[in-house]
């Protein structure tokens, strides 16, 4: 077991917690302070992208490269699930925008296949893998 818990504190509030002691609180949609289940869902596919890619970012513009990852999605017309999760990663310009266009090409594909490879999230996603529920 992994020791993620999910525990309710109130009224659609619950509060995550892994066995590191990191937490986040979660409740529903438009909820202060909190993260809905749908955004923790594209904030991981996100963040899986920026730590997958970090290392290829850091080596080759340093160790205080600069590296955003943001992602939204669009609902499928019942609303009840997402058609697509778009990340998009963002880097200075001391990263990308200083290569020509060959190395550029080259170091975005090696980060999209790393992307493609590595990132468990994103990989889970895309194959639709299954969510088995325990009730007790």
């Amino acid at each position: 077991m992994t020791g993620l818990t999910v525990e309710r504190v109130g009224e659609h509030e619950f509060v995550g917690r892994n066995e590191r002691g990191a937490t986040v609180r979660i409740g529903r949609s438009g909820r202060p302070d909190s993260f809905s289940p749908g955004e923790l869902l594209q904030v991981a596919t996100a963040a899986c992208a920026a730590v997958t890619v970090e290392q290829l970012v850091t080596r080759r513009a340093g160790d205080d490269a600069e590296l955003v990852a943001v992602a939204d999605a669009s609902r499928s017309p019942d609303g009840r699930e997402y058609d697509v999760i778009r990340v998009t990663l963002l880097t200075d310009d001391s990263f990308l925008g200083l290569l020509d266009d060959r190395t550029r090409e080259r170091v975005v594909r090696a980060m999209r296949t790393a992307v493609e490879r590595e990132c468990t999230v994103s990989r889970t996603v895309e194959r639709g893998g299954r969510v088995e529920l325990e009730i007790r």
